[in-house]
């Protein structure tokens, strides 16, 4: 079998094995927020930060949840690596945006952080600070065992068909999993172009 047709079963194996009465908690988590006037906060990094700024368009627009993604500012990002660390990039953003218990948490990760490891530490800061102030957070991850998995109130982890693509297919599940959401009736209060 082909490189890419191999991919592609893989592709299908996780689409058929995929958790989806996790989306649909995470759907209803999100109505809530919806309902209460929350904001959604949608924390990435590397080709999840760049998950995380398509997210956030689609769920301002399509959802009409007030939606920020802290790595779409690049200065403030910056700033805060310079000045604080990386570790507190999103801890110190949801602190200036007074982050409350209507809000919650997008977690968008393959291992969905490690404290002990010290990887995506500011992701688990970010998680540690909304649990402070009793907001909600979700995960979408590939791998069980991080932070994210471990903490989030809920966490879909994709399944790990073939362990030397997991961040291929985590960061693009990533992204059938948040247009699902958006297009899901529960959720969604404006149509799309086409």
């Amino acid at each position: 079998m082909s490189f890419s047709a191999e991919y592609m079963r893989e592709v299908a194996q996780i689409a058929e094995k995929i958790d989806v009465a996790k989306i649909d908690q995470m759907i209803d988590l999100l109505v809530q927020v919806k309902q209460s006037g929350g904001r959604l906060f949608i924390l990435g990094v590397g080709g999840s930060a760049g998950n995380a700024s398509h997210a956030v368009n689609d769920f301002r627009k399509l959802v009409g949840i007030e939606t920020y993604a802290p790595t779409d500012n690049v200065s403030e990002l910056t700033a805060r690596t310079n000045d604080e660390g990386f570790e507190t990039i999103f801890s110190g953003f949801l602190s200036i945006s007074k982050l409350n218990s209507n809000d919650c948490l997008l977690i968008l990760s393959v291992g969905g952080g490690d404290v002990e490891r010290g990887i995506s530490k500011n992701l688990c800061a970010a998680i540690d600070f909304a649990k402070s102030r009793n907001s909600k957070v979700i995960g979408i991850v590939g791998r069980e065992g991080g932070y994210t998995h471990k903490n989030a109130d809920i966490c879909l982890v994709i399944p790990p068909i073939n362990l030397s693509a997991i961040t291929p297919h985590s960061e693009a599940f990533q992204a059938i999993v948040w247009h699902l959401m958006v297009s899901h009736p529960k959720l969604k209060s404006n149509a799309t172009k086409w």
